[in-house]
């Protein structure tokens, strides 16, 4: 959850949607983002919007926050009205939303389903860090019905955990991973981070191997982004450290994708890669796709039928917010069909199914055909009126989404 909101338009204090939002015949997937925005201590690298227990002042309080949730999903639940919406997907991110006690997270995802109800399939995800969790905080979280677990792994080795002030020691991210499945689930994810300073080809090959070791059904692979105001990005602009290099990405990218393949693992997504489709995540497709998500918590954004808005950032702003009953949004806007054309070929297209050519203008139509002949676009899936991205073209993603939008 980024740390900067966009300006947008006043969100009103009731929290009342237009009409056009929740019109429509057949109603869309729907899922719930809870962010939990509490951290035992920073990560160097880290943007969102969190706060240690130095940085979160008076007026918020971890041991309340689950009650502010809980508020919010009420107001969720009065706004979409009664229209019948079960639950798809919910993602618990941060954060460290294992700060928490599992009960709380646990009361938290009840209040979504008294309130909605939740599909009979339905994925509930949490984040956690490595050491914010013990076999029988995973046991506790499996009773209340979460199915998936996401861990911050970021590196198999010492020095680079070091570089981005993780915390965790190496190997505590497989051991959950074991613990996980004893404790009942079948989908874990292990988050892995590649393009430290530092790192070496060597060291991100160590990393891909413990994870597969691990036996996860998925691993998220992200480069490293120097965000502005990080302490990475001030120990660079010190030359403490060196900047990424794009070249060593785009090789630390080739081995993601050469071992996670060799072990089982296929892409559906360009940072995502995953055993089958059970394993995939489910509510990172809904974001992918368009569909609509109630996001809760200090900073969280949500998007219902082309609408989109964001909370306040601080949790005592949001706090004061929902208890005296009034929506946390700070701001909105309400997308045209412009800005929806443009966002699913920004999205559909990192996916393995890709963007359906019918959504490129002229201009975007001969810039696909010039990423055919750039070998940038499959061939037989552009006959197939479809823009899928090549292995080649996975490297160069955001150029290529940059031409197709014209």
């Amino acid at each position: 959850m980024p740390s900067a909101l966009p300006d947008g338009l006043p969100a009103p204090l009731d929290g009342s949607l237009p009409a056009s939002a929740t019109a429509g015949d057949e109603p869309r997937p729907f899922g719930f983002y809870v962010h939990v925005p509490y951290c035992a201590s920073r990560c160097g690298y880290c943007d969102f919007n969190t706060y240690t227990a130095a940085e979160l002042g008076g007026g918020a309080s971890q041991a309340g926050y689950a009650d502010d949730a809980i508020a919010e999903v009420r107001l969720a639940r009065g706004i979409l009205g009664d229209a019948d919406r079960p639950v798809e997907t919910v993602f618990f991110g941060g954060g460290t939303p294992t700060l928490l006690p599992a009960a709380e997270l646990g009361r938290i995802l009840a209040a979504i389903r008294d309130e909605f109800g939740l599909a009979a399939d339905a994925e509930i995800t949490t984040e956690a860090n490595p050491e914010s969790v013990t076999p029988a905080y995973l046991e506790t979280l499996r009773e209340a019905g979460f199915t998936r677990l996401s861990f911050g792994m970021q590196s198999a080795r010492t020095h680079v955990l070091h570089v981005l002030d993780r915390h965790h020691t190496p190997g505590r991210a497989q051991e959950c991973v074991a613990e996980a499945r004893a404790a009942g689930f079948d989908h874990v994810n292990l988050d892995l981070i590649y393009g430290t300073p530092g790192e070496t080809d060597d060291d991100w090959r160590a990393s891909l191997e413990a994870a597969l070791a691990a036996g996860p059904d998925h691993v998220s692979a992200y480069a490293l982004i120097i965000e502005d105001g990080t302490r990475i990005a001030s120990r660079i602009k010190r030359g403490e450290l060196p900047s990424p290099d794009d070249d060593a990405l785009a090789d630390r990218y080739l081995i993601a994708e050469e071992l996670l393949t060799a072990g089982g693992l296929g892409w559906y997504e360009v940072s995502n890669w995953a055993a089958n489709g059970a394993g995939r995540c489910r509510h990172n497709e809904l974001y992918w796709t368009g569909a609509d998500w109630w996001g809760a918590g200090p900073g969280a954004h949500s998007h219902i039928g082309g609408v989109r808005w964001w909370n306040v950032k601080h949790p005592k702003a949001y706090t004061e917010r929902v208890t005296a009953g009034h929506s946390p949004a700070q701001g909105r806007e309400i997308l045209t069909e412009e800005d929806r054309r443009i966002e699913r070929i920004l999205l559909e297209l990192r996916l393995k199914d890709g963007a359906p050519l019918s959504l490129l203008k002229p201009e975007g139509m001969a810039a696909a055909e010039r990423a055919v002949k750039e070998r940038l676009l499959d061939e037989d899936r552009f006959a197939d009126r479809h823009a899928v991205l090549t292995l080649k073209g996975r490297l160069l993603a955001d150029a290529v989404v940059r031409d197709l939008v014209d």
